[in-house]
C-alpha cells in the first residue's frame, strides 16, 4: 500500500482535442454544471495528496481553484508523454514517493477506485493501472523506481507497457469513459441524463 500524502496526483489535461472538431479544448465543454476537465479534480479533492499538478495546454479549466500547481505543455504535438514527464519531472523534484497518473477527459473516476489502486501498489516498484475488466487503462500507480522510465517515454504510447506488465485494478467500465469525440460527450450526457444532453452539439 502507497498512502495519498506520499503520492502526486498528476493530472494531464493538455490534450489537443483533434477528434472533437473545431471547438477549443473538449475540456471545456458543459457536462454536469460543470467543464468536463474539472469533474476529476473535484472527485479527488478531498485525497490529502503531496501535491497536486495540472498539466495544462489550451483548456481554460481553473485547476488552480482546485489545490493545483499549474505546469504548462506548450508543446502538446509531442503527444501524451510529454506531459507525463513534466508531471513525473516534478514528483521527483519534490521527492515523491509515486505518481498517481490521471486523464482530465475521463470525468466519472472516484476517490474511492484512486484508494483502491493505492491500496494494490506495493513499494516503489509499483505498477497500477485501472481496467474495466477487458483491458488496462489510466488512472494509474507508478512507483518512484519508474520515473526514470516514464521521463524516458516519447510520442502518444504513454506509459502502455508498463501499465500491461503490471497490477490491473478492475472497476465499473462506466467510471473509465473517456471523451474524444462529440458523439461520445453527448452518449455520456445521455447516460446520466445530463441537462447538457438537451443542448444540440454545435
Amino acid at each position: 500500500m502507497i498512502r495519498a500524502e506520499e503520492c502526486v496526483l498528476v493530472l494531464l489535461a493538455a490534450g489537443r482535442s483533434t477528434r472533437m472538431g473545431d471547438i477549443g479544448s473538449k475540456l471545456d465543454q458543459p457536462f454536469l454544471g460543470r467543464p468536463l476537465g474539472l469533474h476529476v479534480a473535484v472527485a479527488l479533492e478531498d485525497m490529502p495528496f503531496r501535491e497536486r499538478v495540472a498539466v495544462c495546454g489550451s483548456a481554460e479549466c481553473d485547476y488552480a481553484r482546485h489545490g493545483f500547481a499549474i505546469v504548462r505543455n506548450d508543446d502538446p504535438a509531442l503527444g501524451l508523454s510529454n506531459s507525463v514527464r513534466l508531471g513525473v519531472a516534478r514528483a521527483r523534484e519534490i521527492g515523491a514517493r509515486a505518481v498517481v497518473l490521471a486523464l482530465a477527459d475521463m470525468p466519472r473516476v472516484t476517490a474511492t477506485h484512486i484508494h483502491a489502486l493505492l491500496d494494490a501498489a506495493e513499494g516503489d516498484d509499483a505498477v497500477v493501472a485501472s481496467s474495466d475488466g477487458r483491458r488496462p487503462k489510466p488512472p494509474c500507480v507508478f512507483g518512484r523506481n519508474h520515473f526514470d522510465a516514464l521521463c524516458d517515454l516519447e510520442g502518444d504510447e504513454g506509459a502502455r507497457r508498463l501499465i500491461l506488465a503490471g497490477k490491473h485494478v478492475v472497476t465499473v467500465p462506466a467510471e473509465l469513459i473517456d471523451v474524444d469525440t462529440p458523439e461520445e460527450l453527448e452518449e455520456l450526457r445521455r447516460l446520466v441524463h445530463a441537462p447538457e444532453a438537451r443542448t444540440r452539439w454545435r
